[in-house]
């Protein structure tokens, strides 16, 4: 087997008990099994006793670092040795992480299609979900509208921006739309978007129904561009938490997920990134002032990326104690390095600007009227 004994740097405890428990977590991290001491023995502790061991175990079970479910069992690592673990390995780079590959395209408006594509891929390497913060970029416009017919008296409206943006709305209406008309209020839609190709075929409460629809879905984006008071939030990688055996319980994995459904938690999370500018972990009850109801037998690694060296947002890591953050420290640290310059370039060479978040009173008089300050470019596709 892999030999485990680690190069530990000098510290208050004592050395060799120090290597005990990095070689333990080590080995709990790559089988997720209790550690008897012969075990340990065998992976690079054959200079020690099996009582030596088992006495340096009993220290650290005492101290908080180790438990024991069974008086006949090995040992697990809690989350304070998970934490030392990490902070052993913080400064160092991993020769097993390798180069990080990422095939996402940079030589693209599309902004935010990139920055998911992105994160999406760095799921699949991490092996962890992931989620990033980002902030508004400028210059970007309505290209399409579809329409979906829900039942008699709702629809939903999906617009697609040019920088690959999704956004949906919920529409009521008094009257019910058939599947032609859907089709017809949906032309009418992408006429009035672009000014290309009128529809023809609309009667007189089709197009009545076609411009009040258009108008409340116009002001509400609009309205939601304009007031940008919180990052935008990319999620994904969820499946990949289902490989690790500690989310198989349904009820575990609830829990832990408690901080995906907390997005301020998140953005709480990656501004205390970005405020540090550093790669920052959090692990077990660290997490307990971001998410109170979150399990916390998992754990977060972040880090912030850059736009012309200057921090805009942050990507992180969620997954279970036992994450192998030697590998994840180079691997996110590798990718954030990737995004940064692929973010830098594509808005230098689209001419794309961007703005971070202010929350704003609406009753400042001194404020100009919110849609003064809108560009038509941000609705309509005007280039041709």
């Amino acid at each position: 087997m892999k030999n485990l004994k680690p190069q530990i740097k000098k510290s208050g405890k004592s050395d060799r008990e120090r290597k005990v428990l990095i070689g333990l977590v080590e080995h709990y991290i790559l089988t997720g099994k209790p550690v008897g001491s012969n075990v340990l023995k065998e992976v690079g502790f054959e200079d020690l006793s099996s009582a030596t061991i088992r006495n340096y175990f009993a220290h650290l079970e005492k101290e908080g670092y180790l438990s024991q479910q069974h008086s006949s069992g090995g040992r697990v690592p809690t989350d304070t040795a998970f934490k030392l673990y990490a902070h052993e390995f913080y400064e160092s780079t991993s020769d097993s992480a390798g180069t990080l590959d990422l095939s996402f395209n940079t030589n693209t408006r599309a902004i935010a299609t990139l920055l998911q594509k992105a994160a999406e891929e760095l799921a699949v390497h991490a092996n962890t979900a992931v989620f990033l913060s980002a902030p508004r970029f400028e210059q970007d416009f309505i290209v399409g509208i579809k329409l979906i017919v829900l039942d008699n008296s709702r629809c939903l409206c999906v617009l697609m921006t040019d920088f690959g943006e999704i956004k949906t709305e919920m529409l009521y209406t008094e009257q019910k739309i058939g599947m032609v008309a859907s089709k017809h209020l949906e032309a009418y839609f992408n006429w009035r978007l672009t000014g290309q190709n009128k529809p023809e075929h609309l009667n007189k409460n089709e197009e009545e129904l076609s411009q009040k629809l258009y108008n409340e879905l116009i002001i509400r984006y609009i309205v939601g561009y304009s007031q940008f008071n919180e990052e935008e939030i990319y999620r994904t990688g969820f499946s990949s938490l289902l490989t690790y055996p500690e989310f198989q319980d349904p009820t575990t994995i609830a829990s832990s997920l408690a901080l995906f459904e907390n997005t301020h938690g998140m953005r709480l999370l990656l501004k205390e990134c970005i405020k540090f500018d550093k790669l920052k972990f959090w692990v077990g009850r660290d997490l307990a002032a971001y998410a109170p109801q979150t399990n916390f037998d998992c754990a977060v690694i972040a880090i912030p990326y850059y736009v012309n060296n200057k921090p805009v947002g942050s990507i992180g890591l969620f997954g279970p104690l036992r994450m192998p953050y030697r590998q994840l420290f180079d691997i996110i640290r590798q990718f954030s390095s990737k995004i940064s310059k692929g973010l830098t370039d594509s808005l230098y060479k689209f001419k794309i600007t961007m703005r971070q978040p202010k929350p704003e009173s609406l009753n400042d008089k001194n404020k100009p009227q919110l849609l003064a300050h809108i560009e038509r470019p941000l609705l309509e596709d005007n280039r041709s």
